[in-house]
């Protein structure tokens, strides 16, 4: 994560932003009111959908199933009928 103070991203604001979207990196910005964090649309709205997947408790038991199964029990990606 990319720390800075509200000075240097006002400053340096398209190539930090530029850089969040690109490669994915948060940054914070602190102030003397607190901090914030910029993220790239697609980190919020993954973690959005993460957020949104965890609040359902079989969804949720499902993919902890899922974490918790050894690779040697799993099927191969190219045998996996959708």
């Amino acid at each position: 994560m990319l720390n800075t103070n509200v000075t240097s991203f006002r400053k340096n604001m398209f190539r930090i932003l530029e850089q969040t979207i690109k490669w994915g990196e948060p940054v914070n910005i602190s102030t003397k009111d607190g901090n914030a964090v910029v993220i790239s649309e697609d980190d919020y709205n993954g973690l959005m959908e993460t957020l949104y997947l965890s609040s359902m408790p079989d969804v949720k038991n499902a993919i902890i199933e899922g974490l918790n199964t050894p690779i040697s029990e799993c099927i191969p990606e190219n045998e996996v009928q959708w």
